[in-house]
């Protein structure tokens, strides 16, 4: 049992005798001392039972002599990890494995899934460092910053926040040159981020394309820095995407605004287009009287939310004659992108969501977009896209599937959908609203 005894400030008055934690009489720490001590045990015993599955894996592996190859072999010289529950030392144990690849001729070695070799922080801390930098902590205030409460700076100087950085521009690197034929994107989101990292002459502008594999879940496509959401830009990112293998995807999402379009029809041609509504809705208020605003906001809800394409229509038509005479730029602005701002009914409902908006990407940086100070001095291109390659690789692993994921593969496939449910013979004529009950009208008067 673990007794804390009043005393002077600063004197160990015992250790806990489970966890090895030295226990001080009116700490402040005492609870990250505990708290410390329980991981540090619990990741010892992780690391053990690793080590013997391991070992017990290989046992019937023995040598001409009849000795067994995998072997335990002591422990490695102490190290201390910074994870989020701070400072932790480890003494992993060590392995010796005499195997031989056949292959390769190379010896095997043991290589731990839960530390792996010279890790000094675990995922959680490394994930959270391109997000800090690029929230404006510079490499001399990373050990300062987190020193305190991880309770060591140890791996947090500045010389080793720029080796990280390098290692991250050399991960973006390899992640820009990656094979692409071996995945297939049926959705395609495309955005440009302006990221407002100092530089010498003009802020950073990301260009963004994710995607949604057959499968339903969403990938990151490719991340690469532009001039403007020009259409150059754009266009040399998806003639790179295309020579790496890439394929034309079913419908692209982006804003109205973008240069993205215009190089999609030149390098994707078959590719549909749809406009995103977060977008198209902030364009139209802009181009009304804030005292408009609250009933223009219902009237486009009232558009892009509709059960199917002939409500829409209805809905663009009551909005055409509500705002149209005073206020006519706004109304343009929906009705020159009409068809695709309605492209979505032709996919199955239950992806709708996802297709109107480009709210994967608007949600990954919404923590950084209209920051104004980032970097405390004249940042690099490559530093910036590295940090942000960082920051969405890190919120991929919380990207879910899209909505019935089993349907995006018939997307690919070529199925019809019509109001958002698949048709099961294509042929068979169009019924609408209107022609339903003019049909109903005929068979009554018959």
């Amino acid at each position: 049992m673990l007794t804390v005894v009043p005393g002077s400030s600063g004197s160990v008055d015992g250790r806990d005798s489970s966890s090895g934690v030295a226990v001080i009489a009116g700490s402040e720490s005492l609870i990250d001392e505990i708290v410390r001590g329980g991981a540090r045990r619990m990741l010892a015993e992780a690391l053990r039972a690793e080590v013997a599955a391991y070992i017990e894996g290989f046992a019937g592996e023995l040598d001409e002599n009849g000795r067994r190859l995998v072997v335990r072999n002591g422990c490695h010289e102490p190290r201390e990890v910074l994870t989020s529950a701070g400072a932790v030392e480890v003494v992993a144990p060590r392995v010796n494995d005499k195997r031989v690849d056949p292959e390769t001729g190379q010896r095997c070695r043991f290589s731990s899934a839960i530390l792996p070799a010279w890790a000094r922080k675990s995922a959680k801390v490394t994930e959270v460092l391109p997000l800090l930098y690029l929230h404006g902590l510079s490499t001399s205030d990373f050990g300062p910053a987190l020193g305190q409460f991880l309770g060591s700076d140890a791996g947090l100087s500045a010389p080793v926040i720029t080796r990280l950085t390098e290692t991250w521009k050399t991960e973006q690197r390899a992640f820009a040159q990656r094979d692409l034929s071996g995945v297939d994107y049926v959705y395609l989101w495309a955005d440009g981020i302006h990221v407002n990292v100092r530089l010498e002459e003009h802020k950073l502008c990301l260009l963004v394309m994710i995607g949604v594999r057959a499968d339903g879940r969403k990938e990151l496509i490719a991340l690469a820095d532009g001039y403007r959401e020009s259409t150059e830009s754009w266009a040399d990112l998806l003639r790179d995407a295309a020579r790496r293998g890439m394929r034309a995807p079913v419908l692209a999402i982006g804003d109205g605004a973008l240069g993205f379009w215009g190089a999609l029809r030149e390098v994707f041609p078959e590719t549909r287009e749809q406009r995103c509504w977060f977008h198209k809705i902030a364009g139209v208020l802009g181009a009304l009287p804030k005292s408009a605003h609250p009933g223009a906001k219902k009237a486009l809800a009232e558009i892009w939310n509709a059960e199917d394409r002939d409500h829409a229509l209805a809905a663009v038509r009551a909005f055409e004659a509500a705002y149209g005479a005073k206020f006519g730029k706004a109304v343009a602005k929906i009705t020159d992108d009409l068809e695709e701002l309605l492209a979505f009914y032709d996919y199955p409902a239950e992806h709708w969501q996802h297709l109107r908006t480009t709210n994967p990407i608007e949600s990954t940086f919404a923590t950084v977009r209209h920051r104004t100070k980032i970097t405390k001095g004249p940042g690099s291109r490559a530093a910036g896209l590295a940090m942000a390659f960082k920051l969405i690789q890190a919120a991929q692993a919380r990207w879910r599937a899209v909505n019935a994921p089993h349907l995006v593969a018939l997307v690919r496939a070529g199925a019809k959908f019509r109001n958002g449910k698949l048709i099961e013979r294509p042929d068979a004529p169009i019924t609408t609203d209107a022609t339903q009950a003019t049909d109903t009208a005929a068979q009554a008067a018959a």
